[in-house]
């Protein structure tokens, strides 16, 4: 049995098709931040979990694509819309499982890199994200939304409670 290899992908910055302009990608990690404690009569320390980890997506532009910069340094935590499309394909049945990543965040860094004549001149962008949404095939994977607290994964709702006991 062979994975679904991703065999294209596609982004989008606050509504604009950059088909074509975008040669890499590299998606935010899944992190939660974790202390260790340890109290009397246990046997060894656990982690406990505090939380989601700060998310960072990084990504590369394949020469000067203005509209990045039309939302740098804003005040707005989520300025920033991003939404990466992809199509994951089985090199068995030929099967293609679409994958939708939305992002909102504030790009953190655009570095402008080395310029020479005839090369297409990459900008590297660092997008930090108060919001994640990942979805396969349709299917809700993860929902991340920092400010609003939600958390959700594969439809289950991990901060409902919690947002009930703060009266939220």
């Amino acid at each position: 049995m062979l994975p679904k290899i991703l065999k294209d992908f596609n982004l989008f910055g606050d509504g604009n098709n950059w088909q074509g302009m975008i040669p890499e990608l590299t998606l935010p990690e899944m992190a939660r931040r974790m202390v260790e404690y340890e109290g009397g009569g246990m046997d060894g320390p656990i982690e406990v979990d505090q939380g989601g980890a700060l998310q960072e997506f990084e990504w590369t532009a394949g020469g000067m694509i203005v509209e990045i910069f039309d939302t740098f340094g804003s005040p707005i935590h989520d300025a920033a819309l991003l939404r990466m499309t992809g199509s994951y394909e089985s090199d068995e049945t030929g099967e293609v499982v679409p994958v939708e990543i939305v992002m909102r965040g504030r790009h953190k860094t655009i570095a402008l890199g080395d310029a020479s004549k005839g090369d297409n001149n990459q900008i590297s962008v660092t997008t930090t994200l108060s919001y994640f949404k990942l979805s396969v095939d349709g299917q809700e994977i993860i929902e991340r939304d920092v400010p609003g607290f939600v958390f959700r994964v594969r439809g289950e709702d991990r901060y409902a409670q919690r947002r009930q006991a703060l009266g939220l």
